[in-house]
């Protein structure tokens, strides 16, 4: 059977680091920020509690980078996850994961920060009932057709997206100093959280609540994985996904930490722990009504930014999912000129507009319906940690240009925090569980049609070794 050039075509190294931090930094801040500070507060009760509990997000995170920094060093692949599942696991496994990204994870996110967009829009520009959901289909569709333009092109937009974001956040930050210090305080609440530290806390959280404010701490740092759906178009050594992933959360870390300072100097901690949004209560007590437009533009400037990063790394799942399969190879055509998966892109785009569509319909059941898809995310997460342990025994004798220190202390404390998550989230809406294992039974079904339509696509370890561009 003859292959096509575009489906034979492999990723090639585009991506400049500065492109990628912006691409990884894009994902991570997206509407969250603006919402889970005010619970954290509440859960934690202390200004010290509360700054840890954002530190340790940093931290966590950090420790889960250097464990996907040695497994994009070794395997570059824009399958990321998928490709790094299939290799531990095998096809069966990975395809699970693909498809649960597909139907769910991937497409609902993009669907999710498209109503975002719209609701914070529609506050600006109103467009009748259907108002916010004409506003996030326009948003699907302008970024499907900028990232079809090409890499360079989704790349670049995210650069400027993702400027503008942190330069909201830093607006942010300025307007609680501002408060701060236009109130005269004698004592900021940083210092209030060393001597918190100094003397053990006396108001120590419960255990529970404590957990509980790390659960929505690290949905707010999440994201930063999809960096590995990079690594096969990152210029430089196989060691930059690396640099970019530690540099993206360290600005991350910084940036959480000033925000959240910001917060309690302007609204309190009390008044911060009771808001139903904090950035606009903030925004609102520096700048009056003007606050308010601000804090819009700033939302739908992070939604805009969180949907463009999602498609860029989101295509590429099932890009690797049309190599590996010869019923999808449609999906596996790769445009090398553009350096985009163009028909995985359409049809990501395609199905996240139809969720766009069944959520105007039935939005509280739609909203219901990502969130209670948690359990699988966090089982594969859980997974893929492992699979770097499984891998270090099944390919020892694989280049490893990066390896995660402390191994395998690391990499199993990530794995715990994994595990604890999906312990969390089932626990928390025992109906996710449920709806967790009907996504992955339709998948089974899909499987077992793939499988008897014949043998896979282009092997996994049969692609073009990757040559690096300096």
């Amino acid at each position: 059977m003859s292959v096509s050039a575009a489906e034979t075509s492999q990723p090639r190294q585009t991506l400049r680091l500065r492109e990628a931090v912006a691409i990884i930094v894009g994902i991570v801040i997206g509407a969250g920020i603006f919402k889970s500070p005010s619970l954290v507060a509440q859960f934690t009760g202390s200004t010290g509690w509360m700054l840890t509990a954002w530190l340790a997000g940093g931290v966590i995170s950090l420790i889960g980078a250097l464990c996907y920094a040695e497994l994009a060093a070794a395997w570059p692949h824009a399958g990321g996850d998928y490709h790094f599942l299939h290799r531990a696991y095998g096809r069966r496994v990975a395809f699970l994961f693909a498809w649960a990204r597909f139907a769910v994870i991937t497409t609902g996110s993009i669907a999710m920060l498209a109503f975002v967009f719209g609701d914070y829009m529609g506050a600006i520009v109103p467009l009748g009932t259907h108002g916010a959901a004409a506003w996030g289909a326009l948003a699907v569709i302008t970024l499907t057709w900028v990232n079809a333009r090409g890499i360079h092109a989704s790349a670049s937009a995210q650069s400027w997206l993702t400027l503008a974001e942190v330069l909201g956040l830093v607006l942010v930050v300025a307007a609680g100093l501002w408060l701060w210090g236009d109130a005269g305080h004698a004592m900021p609440p940083v210092t209030a959280a060393v001597d918190d530290a100094a003397t053990g806390g006396s108001s120590a959280p419960a255990l529970g609540m404590l957990g509980l404010a790390m659960v929505f701490v690290l949905l707010t740092y999440g994201g930063w994985n999809e960096a590995a759906y990079l690594s096969a178009e990152l210029r430089g050594s196989r060691r930059g996904m690396l640099h970019a992933l530690v540099i993206s959360i360290a600005l991350i870390t910084v940036l959480y930490l000033l925000v959240n300072l910001a917060y309690v100097y302007g609204l309190g901690l009390q008044g911060m722990a009771k808001s139903e949004a904090v950035a606009a209560d903030l925004l609102g007590v520096a700048f009056g009504r003007a606050g308010e437009t601000l804090i819009a533009v700033m939302v739908a400037v992070a939604a805009l930014t969180s949907i463009n990063a999602t498609m860029i790394v989101g295509a590429r799942t099932s890009f690797a999912v049309g190599r590996d399969w010869a019923a999808l190879h449609a999906l596996g055509r790769w445009e090398g000129d553009r350096g985009v998966p163009a028909v995985a892109l359409y049809a990501q785009s395609a199905f996240a507009l139809l969720l766009v569509v069944f959520g105007t319909s039935l939005r509280s059941g739609f909203q219901t319906m990502v969130d209670y898809t948690a359990p699988v995310f966090w089982l594969f997460f859980l997974l893929c940690t492992l699979a770097l342990i499984v891998l270090r025994r099944k390919e020892p004798d694989t280049p490893r240009p990066f390896k995660v220190p402390l191994y395998p202390l690391l990499p199993l404390l990530f794995a715990a925090v994994c595990g604890y998550m999906l312990w969390s989230s089932v626990v928390y809406v025992k109906a996710g569980a449920l709806a967790g294992v009907g996504v992955l039974a339709v998948g089974a079904l899909i499987l077992l049609w793939l499988e008897s339509r014949g043998g896979p696509g282009v092997p996994v370890a049969a692609t073009v070794p990757i040559k690096r561009r300096r």
